[in-house]
Parts: structure tokens; C-alpha cells; sequence
């Protein structure tokens, strides 16, 4: 039997702004489907101030929003996880620690908006495509039809996903 909610954990180097915008838009799209996480392998310590106002200026809820450390969710004690999301190249190529469970994992990359550097228009420009190319990401994610798929199926969903642009 399929779980009534899917746990997903979006991973990036920083869990400053990609990883935290993924996981308050699978939050408020998921329809009761998903609950969404985030963490990192180094992460800043803070979230990003230009993701936060993004992310509000798009009534999309902030609170609760911490960047994170990934081992958090590797602990005996941490929420099962049925999916792991790397949306940074370079955690993709980091041994991620053994997540219990052995969720299903896909690579969704994007680039890390908070590492553009320019004028503040270039900025939040960045911004503004990063988060565009995620919540189409996850629009799709959340119509996929999970518990009718198998697990080959559902990894080729799950990475085709991941090169969709916005």
C-alpha cells in the first residue's frame, strides 16, 4: 500500500535558497500528497533573503524555513523519506550519507541563484528563472501517479522531470 503522504527531501550544497524554495512550493502544491524537507551537505547557516522574498511575494509561506544540515535527515530518528532531489550538480556528485529506507533519488539541477553575480536586476533574475524552473518541476511531480507506477517507471519519470525547463 502506497503511504498517504510522500516525504521528499530536496538536497543542494548550501540549503540556502534552490533546496528551501523547493521545499515550500512542494509544500503548498502538494495537495496533502507530499511533505517537503531541505537540507544540505555544507550548509550556509541561513536562508537566502532574495529566496525568502521570492518565495513571499509568490504567497508562498516562509515560516519554519532554516537551512540545514543533511545529516539531520539520516538519523535513526528523521522522517522516512520516499524521495531524495539533489538540485545542485555538486551534491549530486557527493557521497550523500545512507538515507533509511533507500527512497528513490533523481537529479533535478538547477543553477544556484544566490552564486550569480551582477547587478541586482541580474539577480533576481536568477532568482526569478530558478524559481520558475522548480515550481514547474514540481507541478509535475505532484500529478505523477505515484502508486500506479513501478519503480523503473517512476525513476524515468522522476529524472525526465528533472530536465524540464521552465
Amino acid at each position: 500500500m502506497a503511504p498517504s503522504i510522500y516525504n521528499v527531501l530536496f538536497i543542494c550544497t548550501g540549503n540556502s535558497a534552490r533546496s528551501i524554495m523547493a521545499e515550500a512550493i512542494l509544500n503548498a502544491q502538494g495537495a496533502g500528497r507530499f511533505r517537503a524537507h531541505s537540507a544540505g551537505s555544507h550548509p550556509a547557516g541561513s536562508v537566502n533573503p532574495l529566496a525568502i522574498e521570492l518565495l513571499e511575494r509568490n504567497r508562498f509561506k516562509t515560516q519554519g524555513l532554516r537551512s540545514k544540515n543533511w545529516n539531520e535527515f539520516a538519523a535513526p530518528d528523521a522522517p522516512h523519506m520516499d524521495f531524495v532531489l539533489t538540485v545542485c550538480d555538486k551534491a549530486a556528485g557527493e557521497v550523500c550519507p545512507v538515507w533509511p529506507g533507500q527512497p528513490m533519488s533523481a537529479h533535478w539541477g538547477v543553477e544556484d541563484p544566490a552564486s550569480v553575480k551582477g547587478s541586482a536586476e541580474t539577480i533576481q533574475r536568477a532568482f526569478n528563472d530558478c524559481f520558475m524552473v522548480l515550481n514547474r518541476r514540481i507541478a509535475l511531480l505532484t500529478v505523477l501517479p505515484i502508486d500506479k507506477l513501478d519503480k523503473l517507471a517512476l525513476k524515468k519519470e522522476l529524472a525526465g522531470i528533472g530536465q524540464v525547463k521552465a
